[in-house]
């Protein structure tokens, strides 16, 4: 279970659980930042004109290539056979 839920996707993109949410908080503050640059810019549409796109493309710009090698690496799961089995 703990496999499944902290692991799994980690090794399937080829990052550690650390760098995992290293990378994913990091990218998740940014969207939260050109979220509120987008609501601010609906109140008062001459600030942050062009926050929220510009956040978007980078953003996308800084994924694709990570993407990419994770579809290139795929980690296999360790191999390895029991001591026992129950």
């Amino acid at each position: 279970m703990i496999e499944r839920y902290f692991l799994d996707h980690p090794r399937a993109v080829g990052e550690t659980y650390g760098g995992h949410l290293k990378t994913a908080g990091f990218f998740g503050l940014r969207m939260v930042g050109g979220g509120i640059a987008c609501m601010i810019h609906g109140l008062l549409p001459a600030l942050f004109v062009k926050t929220g796109s510009s956040t978007v493309r980078n953003l996308y710009a800084q994924m694709q290539p990570r993407s990419e090698r994770a579809a290139m690496s795929q980690i296999p799961p360790p191999n390895f056979l029991p001591e026992y089995e129950i």
